[in-house]
């Protein structure tokens, strides 16, 4: 198999492409002969996350966009599946401007599938995210469930969604789609909320927390997710959307004790500011689907992976501390 891999050198991007490249891919029935990484190397990107597998030589890396029409449909043609990573993902950022996000993550899809369309034989593997469901405040979505995404970040990705299955249901097109919840891991770059909070805190500085904190999320590791993705890229159906949940929910105060707790640090370190504008108050997956038909279930108790990915972060400073401009990050 050769696979396409678009947004390869952000954080889930880079682990799927370090775990399809090691040993665990065969487990998932996944033998790749070569994989490429299509990156625009935006301020997430960092060809570092690929180091680990640099020398591996069914590796290539392509600096480029994923709506260059040209460049991308030169490069499907030489692949059995694409697996979709690349994507503006930070709902604040997206809050303060949504632009690049609709630009990136539909039309930059749209772009994809265009290409893929050509070559029916080829498996396109969307990833998106639980937020695309919107808040439930009791139990748990299925996929079944209608899309209501609440900020800008998530109506761009249900977008990107519902055009993939269109392209599936109009050309008969190899789609699948995964719908993750919150990720965390190493690697990940230091505005999402347990870098964020970790690297803050190895430095002696305060952290800030989002209103009364009682946002509640679900924590998914990342090499969880990837071998979902494996999972699914090895056997799931097209035209399928599989949610992929962590099982671990916490309110974000209480994401924050365990932070603190990881780092050594005491409540005085928490700053809590104004809450985020349209800030869900919880999302939630079943992940039976996922489980049932592949087999898949998370390995990576929370509590051990936070300790894991915190003691990265304490070791890997030299990764981190480049984006951070005069105490502020990029």
């Amino acid at each position: 198999m050769r696979i396409l891999v678009t947004g390869g050198a952000g954080f889930i991007g880079s682990c799927f492409v370090r775990s399809v490249l090691g040993p665990q891919a065969r487990e998932c029935a996944v033998v790749p002969e070569a994989v490429t990484v299509l990156d625009a190397l935006t301020y997430a990107g960092d060809r570092r996350n690929l180091a680990p597998v640099a020398a591996d030589r069914r590796l290539a890396f392509v600096h480029g966009d994923i709506r260059d029409g040209e460049l991308v449909r030169r490069l499907v043609d030489g692949h059995d599946a694409v697996v979709h990573f690349a994507a503006e993902s930070h709902v604040d950022r997206s809050i303060v401007s949504g632009a690049d996000f609709v630009s990136t993550n539909v039309l930059g899809t749209q772009t994809l599938l265009e290409a893929v369309r050509s070559r029916p034989s080829t498996t396109f593997l969307h990833v998106s995210t639980d937020e695309v469901y919107g808040s439930v405040a009791h139990g748990s979505w299925s996929e079944a469930e209608p899309l209501r995404p609440n900020s800008p970040y998530a109506a761009s990705k249900a977008s990107s969604d519902l055009l993939a299955l269109a392209y599936h249901r109009t050309h008969g097109m190899d789609v699948r789609i995964t719908r993750c919840s919150n990720n965390y891991g190493p690697y990940q770059f230091p505005e999402k909320v347990v870098p964020l909070f970790t690297t803050r805190l190895l430095e002696g500085g305060p952290v800030p927390l989002y209103g009364d904190g009682e946002n509640v999320r679900d924590w998914l590791h990342v090499e969880d997710h990837c071998r979902a993705l494996m999972l699914v890229l090895a056997g799931g159906r097209a035209g399928r959307v599989y949610n992929v949940g962590g099982g671990t929910e916490l309110t974000n105060r209480q994401l924050t004790e365990r932070i603190l707790a990881a780092c050594g640090a005491g409540w005085d370190r928490v700053e809590h500011v104004a809450d985020r504008a349209g800030h869900d108050l919880r999302y939630s997956v079943d992940s039976g689907r996922i489980r049932s038909e592949l087999g898949w279930a998370p390995r990576h108790g929370f509590d051990a992976g936070l300790a894991r990915t915190v003691a990265w972060y304490r070791e890997n400073r030299s990764w981190w501390q480049p984006h951070l401009v005069g105490g502020t990050r990029t």
